[in-house]
């Protein structure tokens, strides 16, 4: 009798595990749960790719830096250069009193002499 009982309770036990276990499979395995897996799967993925590339480019900053010092030292050029001094004149003289493109062509530029 308790041998019966035994083995009928164990029966019940297994059956209730396995019943557990492939419920959870199936729900895992339906669409929402996929979609829901793949998009954390991506945000992390994501967050690693964007942690990686902030580092990356962290390190070329330091990189380009200690670079360009070096080249300036072994260039002679100071750090600090002294600016320029102002100019006298200006580039293009603004004179409108006396515009010569209007005076030296021979083109009109009235549309309705072509008709």
């Amino acid at each position: 009798m308790f041998r019966r009982t035994f083995w009928f309770s164990t029966g019940v036990a297994a059956g209730v595990w396995a019943t557990t276990k492939v419920n959870r499979k199936i729900r895992q395995l339906t669409p929402e749960s996929l979609a829901a897996t793949a998009a954390n799967k991506a945000l992390e993925t994501g967050h690693r790719l964007k942690d990686r590339a902030v580092g990356f480019a962290l390190d070329v900053r330091d990189n380009m830096a200690r670079r360009e010092a070096e080249l300036g030292e072994a260039l002679g050029i100071n750090a600090d250069p002294e600016l320029p001094a102002p100019r006298r004149y200006t580039a293009i003289e603004n004179d409108r009193s006396n515009p010569k493109y209007v005076d030296d062509t021979t083109y009109s530029y009235n549309r309705n002499e072509d008709h």
